[in-house]
């Protein structure tokens, strides 16, 4: 299969899904990951690359995020989560925070509509505490205008960490059992999985990360323990619905066994 290379950060609106049919792949609809991760990696380095500022690659990688979100809906993928922001870059300048802050708020904002129109069901996965009430609120804008849609549920994972998740269902779950209203000794995988951000979405099948780094740092660790893994060489603001659309091929020719003997 080949694809097209395109350069989406010229674009200031990605093209609507099924704009172009001919260029779709066609994936056996049985073999598509239901839900697809995305690690969106490599902003701040596409930026350097070209003498700009950091923020110049996040502003970059804007049509990307909306032309992957096209894409995953032109593939027929259920789920779409997207590494937005995690626990951890508040360790990044005061300055590059703010304006990742204030960008995700505007994004969010001013794409609500956008999501809307294409049947996007918006939800979100992180804390609280810390994330910019701003931010907070046109999420759950965003989230009452567009709960009955059903095309793809795209979750913006805002505050997000992996280890922070599962410690919050461990919390959760203890409060129970001190309420008595579960017994300890019978915490089940199930039970964890049914305290997490979003119980109701189903396991990761499908992790991609760009930029060419090959971990997944603390991205959907519960969720993903059986994903498979596509790392792409591109800097996000370089890739599109062409990278996942070539991360999706890969996946359907994979064989999972899930622990299972050939």
């Amino acid at each position: 299969m080949s694809f097209d290379q395109v350069d989406y950060t010229s674009l200031d609106m990605p093209r609507a899904p099924f704009s172009d049919p001919d260029r779709i792949p066609r994936f056996p609809s049985k073999s598509v990951p239901r839900h697809v991760g995305v690690i969106m990696d490599g902003n701040g380095r596409w930026a350097k690359q070209r003498g700009m500022e950091r923020t110049q690659g996040h502003r970059a990688a804007e049509p990307v995020v909306f032309d992957t979100i096209a894409g995953a809906i032109e593939a027929g993928v259920r789920y779409l989560s997207l590494y937005t922001f995690s626990t951890e870059n508040w360790k990044r300048s005061p300055s590059e925070v703010r304006f990742l802050m204030g960008f995700s708020r505007d994004i969010i904002h001013r794409r609500v509509e956008q999501m809307d129109e294409w049947g996007v069901r918006v939800r979100w996965s992180g804390r609280k505490p810390r994330l910019w009430k701003s931010v907070i609120d046109e999420l759950e804008v965003a989230m009452d205008r567009t709960r009955h849609n059903k095309v793809i549920d795209v979750v913006f994972c805002i505050n997000y960490g992996g280890r922070a998740e599962l410690a919050d269902a461990a919390t959760a779950i203890a409060q129970e059992v001190a309420q008595g209203r579960i017994t300890g000794s019978r915490v089940t995988e199930k039970m964890i999985a049914e305290h997490l951000y979003n119980p109701d979405i189903p396991d990761c099948d499908l992790v991609v990360r760009t930029s060419g780094e090959y971990r997944t740092s603390n991205f959907l660790p519960w969720e993903a323990a059986y994903a498979e893994l596509v790392f792409a060489e591109e800097l996000f603001p370089d890739c599109g619905r062409d990278v996942l659309w070539r991360a999706i091929d890969q996946y359907v020719r994979r064989d999972r066994r899930f622990g299972g003997a050939e």
